[in-house]
C-alpha cells in the first residue's frame, strides 16, 4: 500500500493552486542495490545473496554503458532507460564572420554567439513500460492515509481520530481519484517525461 500525506499550498502564494490541499506520497525508505539483493535471497531463490548483488551491480553498469553509446534498454514490465539531450538554440549552423560551425559536443553559448556546441546538456530518462505504465499501475494500486492525515482529516470534521482508525486506508484508486498526486507532484517517474525544449528532448531522471 501506498500512504498519503496532505500538503497545503501557501496561501499567500500568487499560484491559483495558492491555499489548496494535495495528496503526497509519502516514501518510507530508499533501497539501494545491496537492499534489493537481499530482498530477492529471501524469495526462496537457489542464489545467494552475495551472487545477486554482483549481477546487479553489473547489470547496472552495463546499462550504463549502452545508455552512453547510444543504444536504448528496456527492462520488461519496469521500464525503458535511454540518454536524452537539451539542445542549444542555434541561429545558423555556419558563421563566417567567426568561422565557426556547430560543433557535436557538450556546452553553452555565448552571448551573441550564432553557433557552437549542440548539446546544453544530458540527462537520463526512464520511460515506464509493461506493468509499470500509468494505466497499468491504477488498476493495482491501493492507497491510504500516514497517521498524520488521519488525525488532520479527523479535526476537519471534528472528530477524534482514535474513533475512526481505519478511516481513509486501502481505498482502492480509481482513473479519476484525487487521493494520487494530482496537481503538481513533481518526479512522476512513471509516465512519458519526453518533451521538446530548445530543440532537444527534455526529461529524465
Amino acid at each position: 500500500m501506498i500512504e498519503l500525506y496532505l500538503s497545503k499550498v501557501n496561501e499567500t502564494s500568487e499560484s491559483e493552486i495558492a491555499g489548496k490541499t494535495y495528496a503526497r506520497v509519502d516514501y518510507k525508505q530508499t533501497l539501494e542495490i545491496s537492499d534489493m539483493a537481499r530482498h530477492m535471497a529471501e524469495h526462496n531463490t537457489a542464489f545467494s545473496e552475495g551472487l545477486i548483488l554482483g549481477v546487479l551491480t553489473d547489470f547496472v553498469k552495463c546499462v550504463r554503458e549502452q545508455v552512453l553509446n547510444g543504444n536504448t534498454v528496456k527492462i520488461k514490465n519496469l521500464a525503458i532507460f535511454k540518454a536524452t539531450v537539451e539542445a542549444n538554440g542555434l541561429e545558423v549552423l555556419y558563421d563566417a564572420a567567426t568561422d565557426k560551425a556547430v560543433t557535436a559536443t557538450l556546452g553553452t553559448l555565448a552571448e551573441g554567439q550564432k553557433t557552437g556546441p549542440a548539446v546544453k546538456t544530458i540527462k537520463l530518462l526512464a520511460q515506464s513500460t509493461g506493468d509499470f505504465t500509468r494505466e497499468e499501475l491504477k488498476k493495482v494500486v491501493k492507497f491510504g492515509w500516514t497517521d498524520k492525515a488521519k488525525d488532520e482529516i479527523a479535526a476537519a470534521k471534528g472528530e477524534n481520530a482514535s474513533e475512526n482508525p481505519n478511516q481513509g486506508s486501502g481505498s482502492q484508486s480509481q482513473a479519476g481519484n484525487t487521493g494520487g498526486n494530482t496537481g503538481g507532484n513533481s518526479g512522476n517517474t512513471g509516465g512519458n517525461t519526453g518533451g521538446t525544449t530548445g530543440g532537444g528532448e527534455e526529461g529524465g531522471m
